[in-house]
């Protein structure tokens, strides 16, 4: 989420936003986004409501009260006030949806009697215990007198000549006075300090008996807050599903009453996506923009390629498309006209804007915006942008690998915005019926761009124009052109050899498959007649043992009859026959490894070896991937035909259900990879909801769980699950 607010230039947007919030929450609101829309339009049509009560997190009390542990006064204070507002909001709202919620939320009457224990400073009021009252009365009492003894002891005479000042000072939570040395001859006190002058703060003696008294009967204040702590939370975990439940409600609420108030604030509108993938926006404006030109822009296609001149609005028109989606998506306001603008609905906004390269990971620009895009084909309902789409590499090559790379992308249904300098790619795209085109519009007369934009064209970039408009000197401009002129024939001239270049090795790399291909034929022909050879053999073999065991048989009937010497050198030369028919003619080959390309044998399926972990092998087989042990694979004769790529669609029966993952008892490196691989089946089988159980116990593994989660590339968001499904000791992860 940080990444693409980042990337869009709205952090300053959504932390405006934030300081609305009674307290921090994310900007996802889970449920029906209809229903939310609509009572937030109720929401702007209401009257002025009561502010929120600035709320704290209340996650630990109700881990508390699971385990039917003592809340903090501040905690149960929380809970006083969201149910004093929401018995605020039951008699304000009182028709329509607002009101058929509010009536949804019955507060238990044992709730409302708490409530009156507490004052409007969240304190405990003095006549919930004669005893408390006393308390209070006798501190107020050894306050006032601590105050007078004070007064008393700093206008005595004697006293006068060591004082330094006539304040009473506060150091480490008693009352001192700051005196000059000798004090101790008028005044009898315990020094706490010293200041940087070097005088010294003492407490009187008569001070710290009255501290003493009033600490002891603080303690006694403490320890008669705490029995009313622990009698309100018994109460409080008897009534703990209604407290969860107002909890998520309050925050439901805060959500809508803060977006409200910030589209109030600052003339803002709500938009609604659509079930479609239309773009059609009338004057917006990016709220990162001061004094902005409003856009006006119908994007009903699947491309939007921007052209046209340098520093002309190209990459904040592409941040203003997707700023668009990401503030309907959240039902967040913003500057628009809601009557005349579509804003379709999008599973997820992709942003390739920075230059990728890492000198870490040895990743150049180009090798990290191909890293980027690969990551595309494995997304569906997803708007991209992609800033100066050529960068990192020879713009010529890229035009032609970019075309094939973005049609394909279009056969997947992909919403893209691209904005390139480069004529070539968008007049290869011109024609394709998908494409959209618009050129940022330059004012030839005085030399400036417009920030507006034509649609249906391609534009210059105005490169030596805005070079001059920099600084750049008018004769190294002047040359520049006459350069470009030269060598413009020049160029082309290495382009059509590099194209024929191309097809020479096409047509040698045809030709070396072929034979390649003819190679793997006889290979497979040469096995089978192999495996035919040795069942040829094993039935010869078997033949030779059933005629030796008969000659035995024989042999052992003349041994009754004939001469015994006659027939035991027959029954020995028998033997023999019979163990030149076990020998085995050995050929000691070692096993070839496998290794990554390899065509294998994995049961009765065949695919292709795709990648090796420790002894986790990745196979392809008829457009899956699996992952299974090393050891069960292996290498498959069968020849791969040439064909086109298959596509594998996998019926999903409910795209809403939620599948469950159990981590309990596993370790977190353990968890963290049973979790990848259940990601990763969720993602081929349809799923976009999972639940996964990590439990509480010492948070080490729900924290690795979330941590994993942030960085994971296809999860959209995640949450604690609702109570009824497991709370804080599972995650509910949306993909």
């Amino acid at each position: 989420m940080e990444k693409i607010l980042s990337q869009l230039d709205l952090q300053e947007y959504t932390s405006s936003y934030e300081a609305y919030l009674a307290r921090q929450k994310p900007l996802f609101l889970e449920g029906d986004i209809h229903l939310h829309f609509k009572l937030i339009q109720e929401l702007v049509n209401q009257q002025s409501v009561k502010p929120i009560p600035s709320m704290i997190n209340l996650d630990r009390s109700i881990a508390v009260l699971q385990k039917s542990g003592v809340l903090r006064l501040e905690e149960i204070y929380a809970y006083v006030k969201i149910i004093k507002y929401f018995s605020y909001l039951k008699k304000i709202f009182v028709k329509d949806l607002l009101a058929s919620w509010m009536d949804k939320i019955v507060i238990p009457e044992n709730l409302f009697e708490i409530c009156d224990f507490f004052n409007e400073k969240g304190e405990l009021k003095n006549s919930v215990d004669e005893t408390f009252e006393s308390i209070n009365r006798s501190l107020h009492l050894i306050k006032e007198d601590m105050s007078s003894t004070l007064r008393r002891t700093m206008s005595g005479q004697k006293l006068s000549t060591y004082l330094v000042d006539r304040q009473v000072h506060y150091i480490n939570d008693q009352e001192a006075l700051l005196l000059r040395g000798g004090f101790n001859h008028v005044i009898k006190g315990s020094v706490i300090g010293r200041s940087s002058s070097g005088f010294f703060y003492v407490t009187p003696d008569s001070i710290t008996k009255l501290k003493s008294k009033q600490n002891d009967l603080i303690a006694k204040k403490e320890e008669l807050t705490y029995q009313y702590c622990k009698s309100i939370s018994s109460t409080f975990s008897k009534s703990l599903f209604f407290l969860k439940y107002i909890n998520k409600e309050f925050d439901r609420y805060d959500a809508y009453q803060a977006r409200v108030n910030f589209a109030k604030d600052k003339d803002m509108e709500f938009v609604l996506p659509k079930k479609s993938t239309q773009i059609k926006l009338d004057r917006f404006s990016h709220p990162a923009l001061h004094d902005p030109k409003p856009i006006n822009l119908d994007f009903s296609k699947q491309v939007l390629m921007i052209t046209g001149v340098n520093a002309g609005g190209k990459t904040m028109l592409l941040k203003s498309i997707l700023s668009a989606a990401f503030m309907a998506k959240y039902l967040l306001p913003m500057k628009i006209n809601p009557d005349k603008s579509v804003i379709g609905s999008f599973k997820e906004l992709f942003a390739i804007l920075d230059d990728p390269q890492n000198v870490k990971n040895d990743i150049s620009t180009f090798a990290g915006r191909m890293t980027q895009f690969a990551g595309l084909f494995g997304k569906k309902s997803t708007l991209v942008g992609v800033d100066e789409i050529e960068l990192g590499t020879d713009a010529d090559e890229a035009a032609s690998l970019f075309k094939v790379i973005i049609e394909k992308l279009i056969d997947r249904n992909m919403k893209i915005v691209i904005t390139t300098h480069h004529k070539r790619l968008a007049s290869l795209l011109a024609t394709h019926e998908q494409v959209e085109l618009l050129a940022a519009i330059y004012d030839e007369k005085n030399q400036r761009p417009t920030y507006g934009f034509l649609q249906g064209t391609i534009g210059k970039s105005y490169a030596f124009e805005t070079a001059l408009r920099y600084g750049v000197p008018a004769t190294l401009v002047s040359e520049a052109r006459e350069v470009y002129g030269d060598d413009k024939e020049k160029l082309n001239d290495l382009i059509q050899k590099n194209i024929d270049l191309e097809l020479k090795m096409r047509e040698q790399s045809i030709k070396l498959n072929s034979e390649l291909e003819e190679i793997q034929r006889l290979k497979v022909n040469l096995k089978d007649e192999k495996e035919s050879y040795k069942a040829e053999f094993d039935t010869l073999k078997s033949k030779m043992n059933l005629d030796y065991t008969k000659a035995i048989k024989e042999a052992k009937e003349a041994i009754k009859t004939k001469d015994s010497k006659e027939a035991h050198r027959h029954l020995n030369k028998a033997h023999e026959y019979k163990k030149a028919t076990h020998k085995k003619e050995t050929i000691k080959q070692e096993p070839i490894p496998l290794k990554v390309g390899d065509r294998v044998k994995y049961g009765s399926s065949r695919g292709l070896l795709k990648s090796i972990k420790k002894d986790i092998a990745l196979i392809e087989c008829d457009g899956m991937q699996l992952r299974v042990p090393l050891n069960t694979l292996k290498r498959s004769g069968n020849v791969p035909k040439k064909s086109t790529i298959s596509r594998v669609t996998v019926s999903k029966q409910n795209a809403n259900s939620t599948v469950v993952l159990d981590l309990h008892g596993q370790r977190g490196e353990e968890a963290v990879e049973n979790l990848d691989k259940f990601i990763s089946d969720a993602l081929i089988q349809g799923y976009e909801e999972l639940r996964v159980y990590h439990g509480i116990g010492t948070g080490k593994l729900a924290y690795a769980v979330r941590e994993f989660l942030k960085i994971h590339p296809s999860v959209e968001s995640f949450c604690d699950a609702p109570p009824n499904q497991g709370g804080f000791g599972a995650t509910i992860v949306k993909l």
